[in-house]
């Protein structure tokens, strides 16, 4: 059997593969592509296919990334004073988020602190003292009148008006010893802030449930004649901005009877002239502090607890306008009420 010579070319093997040597090029001669308006050198072989060319130019993006995110960083920085010297409510936030980051980071400070002693009375001392700084870092003055009217060895119950978290300034600069408010439960979850407050001794309630509020007074009561504590509370029970009080929770009073202890009224003045956060305005400015006689409360019972709470609400209001129109306290907004002296209890 014969085959043609043109046939059998078919059945020959494919000739074995060449062996490819990859020369490295230098980097001065390697091709650039443009990546925007960059131009990259990238050191490639000639035997390099379109796909690892590929990789390499997403390898050299990074770089730009990085320098857009720091561009970002510093138009940031650009525009932060820019919005403090010309928008004023972006310094109100910008001042509250730094009032409210550095009480947190105090907190941070104070714990371990406060935790030497445990749960204690006696570290509001600290946290007494690590916040008292803050008024200067805003030019708030705060002034106290009327400290010698604390009684000076005996358990007492304070109230106070509430207008604002910038209370917390005046109440450290009076706050007497061995004496801790009374908050809201939620309080107790504001990261560092509660921990440090528990740690105090600062006592927690529920007010959404009355039953357990009422048990809380009780024991705070107790508390009160056997362990030589005091207690600052907000009557009103909420923030009040619109330059006035609120009405007056009774819990405060049914605390002071049950115990027959006298009650300190405590009266801050307006901060309309310095603070505003309708106005989304804080600027520095002046407080006024001011503590009224202690108003006794042996010999009463339950009952008179109504007319109690509605007597020293009207001798605070009365200070409240005397002390933020005067000049002294904190604005001259409110109108000063004819012939109003100093109230008396």
């Amino acid at each position: 059997m014969f085959i043609r010579e043109e046939s059998a070319s078919f059945l020959t093997l494919p000739p074995p593969p060449r062996e490819v040597t990859l020369k490295p090029i230098k980097r001065k001669d390697a091709p650039r592509i443009m990546l925007g308006r960059r131009a990259v050198s990238v050191c490639v072989s000639k035997e390099m296919g379109k796909k690892e060319l590929g990789k390499v130019a997403r390898m050299e993006l990074w770089p730009g990334a990085w320098t857009v995110l720091l561009l970002l960083f510093l138009l940031l920085l650009f525009l932060l004073p820019a919005l403090w010297f010309c928008s004023p409510s972006a310094k109100y936030f910008f001042k509250m988020a730094f009032y409210n980051g550095w009480i947190l980071f105090l907190a941070v400070l104070a714990i371990p602190v406060c935790a030497v002693r445990g749960r204690n009375v006696e570290n509001m001392k600290i946290l007494r003292l690590m916040l008292l700084h803050i008024k200067y870092l805003y030019g708030i003055r705060v002034e106290v009148r009327g400290a010698h009217h604390f009684p000076p060895s005996q358990p007492y119950v304070v109230v106070s008006n509430h207008q604002s978290s910038l209370d917390l300034l005046g109440m450290m600069e009076v706050l007497p010893s061995r004496c801790v408010p009374i908050a809201k439960r939620e309080l107790l979850w504001a990261g560092s802030a509660g921990l440090a407050c528990w740690l105090a001794g600062v006592i927690f309630i529920d007010r959404k449930r009355t039953g357990d509020a009422i048990n809380v007074m009780s024991e705070v009561a107790q508390t009160l004649l056997t362990q030589d504590v005091r207690v600052w509370v907000f009557p009103e029970g909420t923030r009040n901005h619109n330059g006035s009080m609120l009405p007056f929770k009774r819990g405060a009073f049914h605390l002071a009877v049950q115990a027959q202890v006298p009650i300190v009224p405590i009266v801050m003045s307006s901060y309309q002239d310095f603070y505003c956060k309708k106005e989304r305005r804080f600027t520095s400015g002046r407080c006024q502090v001011r503590v009224l006689p202690p108003v006794p409360t042996e010999g009463l019972t339950p009952d008179d607890v109504p007319a109690l709470a509605d007597r020293v609400r009207h001798s605070m209001l009365t200070v409240f306008r005397e002390i933020s129109t005067d000049g002294r306290g904190g604005g001259d907004y409110l109108k000063k009420p004819g012939g109003v002296g100093e109230a008396r209890l």
